[in-house]
């Protein structure tokens, strides 16, 4: 199932042994190679540090936060020497800007959906110039459409035909 980013930021971080919240987690740790979340930024309870929640420590994610098993789920950063380069990149899709292979501009990242079994990001919502955004809606760009990622910019294939739907020839069944 696909879920928009908004599940994915400013949430409690529960506890199933105490049953109470030891955290907020404030945004996704976004793996740049495969656009996967690899966790959260998170700040447990009664510290300023900010934590890491590992995906892999994740129970469920309810309408109330993310659940956990207990507090030894939040890692320091330093901990985590396999992500120890993702740490360093801070990746954030929202507000990237999304050009074509030509490197013309398209929009930017509005927002994105996430498969919830594997985390990993599947559509970019795209939003438009005023000038661009006036006839069409929002563009919805699936992530096989992406051919590379940047810290500045996503470049992706663009369709190489336009269908209308006055172009469209209905054939009867």
């Amino acid at each position: 199932m696909l879920q928009l980013s908004s599940i994915y930021y400013g949430r409690k971080i529960l506890s199933l042994r105490t049953g109470s919240q030891i955290g907020q987690a404030h945004s996704p740790l976004i793996n740049p190679g495969n656009l996967k979340i690899e966790g959260w930024y998170a700040i447990p309870n009664g510290e300023r540090e900010t934590s890491i929640l590992l995906a892999t420590d994740v129970r469920d994610i309810i309408a109330k936060g993310i659940v956990v098993d207990d507090h030894t789920a939040l890692v320091h950063p330093d901990d985590l020497v396999r992500l120890k380069k993702i740490i360093n990149i801070g990746y954030e899709v929202i507000g990237k800007i999304v050009q074509n292979e030509q490197k013309k501009r398209i929009g930017k990242v509005q927002d994105y959906a996430v498969e919830t079994d594997s985390l990993i990001i599947k559509k970019l919502y795209v939003s438009q110039s005023l000038i661009k955004n006036f006839g069409t809606n929002q563009l919805i760009i699936d992530r096989n459409q992406i051919v590379e990622l940047n810290d500045h910019a996503i470049t992706i294939r663009e369709a190489t035909e336009k269908v209308t739907l006055k172009n469209r020839a209905v054939q009867p069944a």
